[in-house]
C-alpha cells in the first residue's frame, strides 16, 4: 500500500466513494486525506533516519465520511539507551537518534524533547569519553578557567547551549516520536 493511500485500501474502486457526500463531508474528507499524508510522511521520516534504533510505526485512525480510515496521529518508538561501556558508540547512536527525531519537516514538541534527551545522553557520553582520555594522559584536565579543554568537552559545551532553543515552547502536533530504553 502506498504511504498516501487510506488504511482500508479502497483506492482502486471503480465507483467513487465521494459521490453522494454533502459539501461539508467532502471538505472533511479532503482534510482527512491531507492529514493522513502528512502523518505518514512525518512518521516515515523518523523511521527512515532512525534505522536500527527506530521501532515500528503505530497510527491512530479516524473513519472518514466515505467509510475509510485515515491516519490522524502516529508514533515511532526509538531506543535512547546508551551503549554500555562504549561512550563513543553512544555518541554516534545519539547522533542518529537526534537526527531521526528532527527528520520531519515540522518536528513536534515531543520530537524536540526526544532530540534534547538524545543530546543530553550524547553530552554525558562525551564527558565520559573525555574523562577516559584524561585518565590515559591524552587530554589536558582543564583550561585556565577550569572548563574542559578537550575538543570533545568544548564541543559538548557548545552543543549543550544550542539545545536550549529546542526545548522552548512550541505547538505540539498529534504526531509523536516516543523514546524507549532497551
Amino acid at each position: 500500500m502506498s504511504p498516501s493511500a487510506p488504511a482500508s485500501g479502497q483506492a482502486g474502486n471503480a465507483a467513487r466513494p465521494e459521490q453522494g457526500l454533502s459539501p461539508d463531508q467532502l471538505k472533511q474528507l479532503t482534510e482527512l486525506k491531507a492529514r493522513d499524508r502528512e502523518v505518514r510522511a512525518h512518521e516515515a521520516a523518523h523511521q527512515a533516519v532512525g534505522g536500527q534504533y527506530a521501532g515500528a510505526v503505530s497510527y491512530t485512525y479516524q473513519r472518514g465520511p466515505d467509510g475509510n480510515q485515515y491516519a490522524v496521529g502516529g508514533e515511532v518508538p526509538i531506543d535512547l539507551s546508551p551503549v554500555p561501556g562504549d561512550p563513543q558508540a553512544t555518541v554516534e547512536k545519539m547522533r542518529v537518534v537526534r537526527a531521526a527525531a528532527m527528520a520531519p519537516a515540522e518536528p513536534s514538541a515531543q520530537d524536540q524533547a526526544v532530540a534534547a534527551q538524545a543530546m543530553q545522553i550524547m553530552l554525558q557520553a562525551r564527558t565520559e569519553a573525555a574523562q577516559q582520555g584524561d585518565e590515559a594522559g591524552t587530554v589536558p584536565d582543564s583550561d585556565q578557567s577550569g572548563a574542559p579543554a578537550s575538543r570533545a568537552g568544548q564541543q559538548a559545551n557548545e552543543t549543550y547551549r544550542s539545545i536550549s532553543a529546542l526545548t522552548d515552547g512550541t505547538a505540539q502536533s498529534k504526531s509523536d516520536f516516543r523514546s524507549v530504553a532497551a
